[in-house]
């Protein structure tokens, strides 16, 4: 008792107010969750005690003559896991300073004082201690199930075999241990990680290390501390099994695997799962490599038993598991899997249709309204390998959009290759054992074993998510097939391949692997489904991108939401090759120019020789997540979308009597300037409207500078059939015609308050405050759907017409 007497004496002043009901076993100076340890310490930040490379293996620094000093900068000190006879007084903070002290747990007759316990100083650890260089300590991460890679030690002297066991805080209640192939000295592995702190420790051991005869085996082992975020703020990724209207639910497996885990709904769902999970470890890696922080979609959770440990499913561990719904189509098992709906059956003449009937299905399950939008992975459990046609009935590879639905469906006839939990993913890549084509598909070939058809079973599935988040196919990585080689992320060695017909890697580097393609990580960075709470609000919620043309062969893209980047197409080509990217290498920044100037030469120049002379189209994305196509660069620079406005003129002073009409055709009174010339924008809408022609309209008050515009009449009904310009003369312009909504809608300019139908403003008019019009919000799809103005004081008219027709 005389250690918390000592305590006790300190000032009350330097201690934070704790919580007495908070259970704990160990003292800490504040009630904050450890994610905020720091918050109430005052303004200054203390300096970190944490090793700021990676995980911390206790190395210290090796000397000339082979002896080791002591480390520069001392490390957190840890200990193994606790016996449970011992007195755990883990952690102390002090308000002053964040310090962590490990405390020597020994019984009461081992305590010098037999009361106070004694602070323990950092032991060096064996320099075969596991090193991890894919992330560092302390550093937040937003999945439940991390990526990592690292190194046993220095792998240039001694290069080992062995296994690396990764363990859970909490004496390994939270997750159980997991083992992990280390090839020479190298190795990969997949961490569970529970929400807010974890500790993580990893132990390597190899039957190359001797051990000592005259005491315990040696140990060599690191920890590190990971905080995992959940996100709740973006939205999710659905997770979807879709059954025919009176299906079994059981998938194609070989009689051998049916017998050991069965092949039914509840074992499709726990692969299903898992194979999700594998497309966000790997995703959110490849978005930090490309330096955008570990981000990544996230997925719908549900409190129910959780299927990611071997342990937890047997025993009934409840968790918050990623959902997978189970959405039932109207058609029958016999429908889905009649041979014309089969992708990969020539004679077909219904490919596609399987798309269609998942999402009518999805979209009534989750009773989808107008404007909402759902991103859904789907897997046809019904599929089904028929070896007298040699092809996979119910299947289909698809992904894409369809009324705000964006949907990736593919078959379940990979399912039985699948792990089904963290412990299943090591054997799963590393299973050699044949395809039995009698049972099984051989999907194009190129699964002839059973970790092959993993590969393909969940790489082409993640393809078609990559066709949902927008990522059309690209040169190489996901969006081609790399996917075939996708078991390389997760481990450090590969088996044979009966694909290539040879041994597979002892090492799989980072070279080596699979990954998503620059231009789908630039796709990806900007996307809701990608967003993390630490990303800056949008600047503007347009997200229209426009692009004018000008002198010299230059053309000005503008995006008030932010140009990300500008793909470049030759004549001939749908794959890109050629960008200009224009991200920041900040991962929490969301700057990018509003406005850049292209030149014609520059963007030639990005081809290659031979195809500079080409005609060439552009597709600007911007922040919004939004792209739009510029068709022809040489014909947005010809000379027809050049305009001659008539000279700026500036009338003298008005003599009494002379009348607005009058004086605007006295061309002799008239001071001309020097000429002037417009440019046309990109077109917006397809004129498919019947009776549609093309028509140009130049204000007069922007021509004479005495002239007033007062107002705006917009007529419409679901669509915009014209605009009409009011001068305070009462001359107008009419632009298009006046139907729709009789009278139309009038916006009147100088007001204080927006008026968006043919209401009398509650404020009448000020021309003094000189509000002119600075342009237009449109939506526009085959015609003008809506349009809304806006105006140089800020102010937004509404959207007049269909507000959710077309497109911005």
């Amino acid at each position: 008792m005389h250690f918390f007497k000592e305590l006790r004496r300190r000032s009350k002043a330097s201690f934070h107010k704790s919580d007495s009901s908070t259970e704990s076993n160990r003292t800490v100076g504040t009630t904050k969750s450890s994610s905020t340890l720091n918050s109430g310490l005052g303004s200054s930040t203390p300096p970190s005690t944490y090793h700021t490379n990676g995980s911390n293996n206790n190395l210290g620094v090796a000397k000339s003559n082979g002896e080791t000093a002591a480390p520069s900068v001392l490390p957190r000190p840890t200990l193994p896991p606790l016996p449970s006879h011992s007195n755990r007084n883990s952690m102390i903070v002090s308000p002053s300073q964040v310090l962590w002290f490990a405390i020597t747990d020994t019984p009461q007759s081992a305590s010098p004082s037999g009361s106070t316990p004694t602070v323990r100083l950092p032991v060096v650890s064996s320099p075969f201690a596991p090193k991890v260089t894919s992330i560092l300590d302390n550093s937040v991460v937003y999945q439940k199930v991390l990526l990592i890679y690292g190194e046993i030690g220095d792998p240039r002297p001694k290069r080992l075999d062995g296994t690396l066991t990764v363990s859970h805080d909490k004496d390994g209640l939270s997750f159980p241990s997991t083992s992990w192939p280390v090839s020479e000295s190298y190795f990969k592995a997949l961490v569970y990680l529970s929400p807010g702190w974890n500790k993580i420790r990893l132990d390597f051991s190899s039957p190359r290390l001797s051990n000592s005869s005259n005491g315990p085996a040696a140990q060599h082992y690191s920890y590190m501390m990971l905080n995992y975020l959940p996100l709740n703020s973006a939205p999710p990724l659905h997770l979807v099994i879709l059954a025919g209207s009176d299906s079994p639910c059981t998938y194609d497996t070989v009689p051998q695997r049916a017998k050991q885990e069965g092949n039914d709904l509840e074992i499709a769902i726990r692969k299903f799962r898992m194979a999700a999970h594998l497309w966000q470890a790997f995703t959110a890696e490849q978005m930090f490599r490309n330096k955008f922080g570990r981000r990544c979609f996230r997925f719908d959770e549900e409190w129910q038993t959780g299927s990611l440990s071997l342990r937890d499913w047997g025993t009934g561990q409840m968790k918050n598991e990623a959902k997978v719904h189970l959405v039932r189509s109207n058609k029958t098992t016999a429908q889905l899997q009649d041979l014309q709906y089969a992708q990969q059956y020539g004679p077909a003449e219904r490919k596609g249709e399987l798309f269609s009937i998942a999402a009518d299905a999805i979209k009534k399950y989750f009773q989808m309204r107008p404007g909402q939008k759902q991103y859904v992975a789907a897997m046809l459990i019904d599929s089904h390998w028929d070896p007298t046609v040699g092809t996979v009935r119910a299947h289909a590879a698809l992904g894409g959009a369809v009324d705000g639905l964006h949907l990736a469906i593919f078959g379940s006839h990979a399912l039985q290759s699948y792990p089904s939990c963290l412990e299943e993913v090591v054997p799963a890549f590393m299973d050699s054992t044949k395809t039995d084509t009698a049972y099984v598909a051989n999907d194009c070939n190129e699964s002839g074993s059973s970790w092959e058809a993993a590969n393909i079973g969940i790489g082409a599935h993640l393809h078609e998510v990559g066709h949902l988040f927008g990522s059309p196919h690209q040169e190489s990585g996901v969006m081609l097939r790399d996917y075939v080689r996708l078991n390389r992320s997760f481990l450090i060695r590969e088996p044979y391949s009966t694909r290539t017909k040879s041994q597979g890697l002892k090492v799989c580097r980072m070279e080596d692997e699979c990954n998503w393609h620059r231009l789908d990580v630039l796709r990806f960075r900007h996307h809701p489904c990608f967003r993390l709470p630490s990303d800056e609000p949008l600047s503007s919620q347009d997200e229209s991108v426009s692009f004018f043309p000008v002198d010299n062969g230059k053309i000005i893209c503008c995006a008030s939401s932010g140009i990300s980047f500008i793909e470049i197409y030759p004549d001939g080509e749908e794959v890109c090759k050629s960008w200009i990217d224009l991200m920041t290498m900040d991962p929490r920044s969301n700057i990018m120019p509003r406005q850049i100037t292209l030149s014609e030469i520059d963007i030639r120049a990005k081809l290659p020789e031979d195809k500079r002379k080409r005609k060439i189209r552009l597709k600007v994305f911007c922040g919004a997540s939004r792209h739009e196509e510029l068709a022809d660069i040489d014909e947005l620079l010809s000379k027809k979308n050049i305009v001659s406005l008539p000279p700026l003129r500036q009338a003298p002073k008005r003599d009494e009597g002379l009348g607005m009409n009058t004086f605007n055709n006295m061309v002799g009174l008239s001071k001309s300037r020097d000429a002037r010339q417009g440019f046309r924008s990109n077109r917006l809408g397809h004129s498919s409207m019947e009776g549609s022609k093309p028509q140009e309209v130049i204000l007069e008050s922007v021509v004479l500078q005495t002239k007033l515009l007062t107002s705006v009449k917009v007529y419409h009904g679901f669509a915009l059939d014209g605009l009409e310009f009011c001068y305070e003369d009462g001359h107008t312009q009419l632009f298009g015609k006046r139907g729709g909504k009789s009278g139309g809608d009038e916006f009147v300019l100088g007001e204080l308050t927006t008026r968006a139908d043919s209401s009398v403003s509650l404020t009448p008019p000020d021309t003094r405050r000189g509000e002119t019009i600075l342009g237009f919000h449109l939506r526009a799809g085959a015609w003008i759907d809506g349009i809304e103005i806006l105006t140089s004081t800020g102010r937004r008219s509404g959207m007049f017409g269909n507000a959710v027709g077309g497109s911005a």
